[in-house]
């Protein structure tokens, strides 16, 4: 699908990949909601990562926040100074996004952070974590902190128990 250029949002996250973003932005306005890709625009001419016709760039939006995907070649990967926060609010939606980018291509870390298969970084924060650690009682917010730390995907549950005490 290409599409003419339209006046782009005044802010927008652009995103470099080696060769992928039109399959990044599908995966992800696949998984998430209110996301979409809105335009594939292909290269006028020959660039160092690519030839005329290839995809150059991609307009989409991930949970309504406009994105650019560009095709930019090798050697420029994510990390983890980057990433996309999605709060969740429940164990379903929280499992449903970690599992879709993790088992993607992706790979786990902790805390609740993973890494889709193009290398970028990805929180998956139920709402109910952000509410342990900001509890008002110190010893409440440590213990679920401290419950956070050891996980991979985080367990509400678990939490919810160690804010409890």
């Amino acid at each position: 699908m290409t599409t003419p250029a339209t006046i782009p949002p005044k802010n927008t996250v652009c995103l470099w990949y080696d060769r992928d973003a039109e399959k990044a932005a599908r995966f992800y306005a696949s998984v998430f909601a209110d996301s979409k890709v809105k335009a594939v625009h292909r290269a006028p001419g020959d660039y160092p990562a690519g030839k005329q016709g290839d995809v150059l760039t991609v307009e989409f939006t991930v949970l309504g926040i406009p994105c650019l995907g560009l095709n930019g070649g090798p050697g420029t990967p994510h990390g983890m100074a980057f990433s996309f926060q999605v709060a969740t609010s429940d164990q379903a939606e929280t499992d449903k996004y970690w599992n879709a980018i993790v088992g993607n291509g992706g790979q786990a870390s902790q805390c609740g952070w993973c890494k889709d298969k193009w290398g970028l970084s990805w929180q998956i924060t139920p709402i109910a974590l952000i509410q342990a650690y900001t509890d008002p009682d110190p010893a409440a917010a440590k213990r679920a902190f401290e419950a956070m730390m050891t996980m991979g995907k985080i367990d509400i549950a678990a939490i919810e128990a160690a804010r409890r005490g």
